[in-house]
């Protein structure tokens, strides 16, 4: 089982918060990134190098292991600990999203999902029940139900049809789960109403943890922000709170504000692998004509192994010629950047000056979108004042 703590944090039930997730194969730090390991490795890492970027804690995907290579070969080889040589915690996405998003779907009532593989085309009935068999197979730490996720934007009949059955569905996983702790995933459109209404129904059933799903997937960050607030507010303030999908350094930090304690997504190691590097001051491209004679590391104030052993030119030089050292390289630093950033949230919450970091942060740091960035710059600049009295 699992247990969790809130060690610092103002105690109001939307606001940053530092905590302790208890685990049997060990202790997270909260807040906390999870690099993804869809199926069963973080690309290009190895699990020793993973841990020592500052992971504690990592993700699978239900639907991707049980596509290929299929739940019960890997619980034949001691579950997904052992196969992929990953001792610490994991957690498993049941794979909700990759079965409407990924797979051609053929029928979706209430019975459960019939699709049709990406992979091969093989047909498969994936159900509440059989999503939560899957995880139990792999052995892992903490499970997701199978919910019910629709397109962002989509109307509010759509929404609430999909938050109704997604809830029905919980209830239908919570029975097969056993003693696997099993999250909630809250789900509902950026529809406030629809949203309150999925959120409460969901704390009622105490489950062990909250799970916010349906955002960061095309809705503007305004709305996002909104939505996650309310969401928040709506969930029990003892258990974690896990904003899935979402990881990058600006929305972190947004989301903590908001009360969220744990975060996974692709996005660190994708970006690494496609040239992008964390920054404080924004994401930078190794393959921009300005690194090619750079002696220094790509960040001065990095202290993972990339930063520590090679100057920028030579991860400019790995890139142009498409070496693979060069994916590894920028993989390494981006999650290690995470894991720092993580780290000087905890520190900023623990002395009550979360804030003024926040302020500090977004006003350096350059997301894609500059609009995003004035408009965070400002708020919290006003939230700051505010907090620091006339």
């Amino acid at each position: 089982m699992i247990a969790f703590e809130v060690l610092a944090g103002p105690g109001e039930p939307v606001a940053p918060r530092r905590g302790r997730l208890l685990t049997p194969r060990g202790c997270v730090e909260t807040p906390a990134f999870m690099p993804v390991g869809t199926l069963a490795t973080v690309k290009a890492l190895l699990p020793e190098e993973v841990e020592a970027a500052g992971a504690e804690m990592i993700l699978v995907n239900a639907y991707h292991l049980y596509l290929r290579p299929g739940h019960r070969l890997i619980e034949r080889f001691g579950g997904i600990h052992r196969f992929m040589g990953w001792s610490r915690p994991i957690l498993s996405d049941s794979g909700g999203f990759q079965v409407f998003s990924l797979a051609r779907l053929v029928r979706v009532d209430d019975a459960g999902v019939r699709f049709r593989s990406h992979i091969d085309g093989s047909e498969h009935f994936y159900t509440p029940e059989l999503a939560v068999e899957v995880q139990q197979a792999l052995g892992v730490d903490i499970a997701m139900p199978l919910d019910h996720v629709v397109p962002g934007g989509s109307p509010e009949p759509d929404a609430r049809d999909a938050a109704e059955r997604t809830l029905r569905w919980f209830e239908r996983c919570r029975r097969a789960a056993g003693d696997l702790p099993l999250f909630a995933i809250v789900q509902g459109g950026v529809y406030p109403e629809l949203r309150r209404w999925h959120a409460r129904a969901l704390a009622a059933l105490d489950a062990p943890g909250y799970a916010i799903g349906g955002l960061s997937v095309g809705e503007p960050k305004t709305e996002m922000w909104r939505t996650l607030e309310l969401t928040c507010a709506e969930l029990p303030a003892s258990k974690p709170r896990y904003l899935m999908g979402v990881g990058s350094p600006e929305d972190i930090v947004e989301a903590v504000a908001r009360g969220v304690d744990m975060f996974d997504c692709v996005l660190p190691t994708r970006l690494g692998r496609n040239g992008g590097l964390f920054t404080d001051d924004g994401r930078v491209n190794i393959r921009s004509a300005r690194f090619a004679e750079a002696e220094g590391p790509v960040d001065p104030d990095c202290d993972c192994l990339t930063c520590r052993r090679f100057p920028a030119a030579y991860l400019h030089h790995l890139f142009r010629n498409e070496e693979l050292l060069g994916y590894r390289l920028a993989t390494i630093h981006n999650l290690r950047y995470l894991a720092r950033l993580i780290g000087r949230i905890r520190a900023a919450i623990e002395q009550g000056r979360f804030l003024a970091f926040a302020a500090e942060f977004l006003a350096r740091y350059r997301p894609a979108d500059e609009a995003v960035r004035l408009a965070q710059r400002e708020k919290w600049l006003e939230r700051k004042a505010r907090a620091s009295g006339p």
